[in-house]
């Protein structure tokens, strides 16, 4: 992988890892919410653990590979 295919990637990864917070925080405000939208809620934590995937999978493509 050459330099600018790992700052492509951290771009990504810092682009997704904003999402997860903001997904976070909207789950949370909707979990405080008197009545809150269950559809709209299971949505959301969906997307989360996707983003949580493509996080770990962009992470495991940054970080080398060591051998012990």
């Amino acid at each position: 992988m050459n330099n600018e295919d790992e700052r492509e990637l951290e771009a990504e990864l810092t682009r997704l890892q904003q999402e997860h917070r903001d997904l976070d925080a909207a789950i949370d405000a909707l979990h405080q919410s008197p009545a809150p939208d269950l559809l709209r809620l299971q949505r959301l934590k969906k997307r989360k653990l996707l983003l949580r995937d493509r996080i770990a999978f962009i992470e495991d493509q940054i970080t080398p590979d060591i051998i012990a």
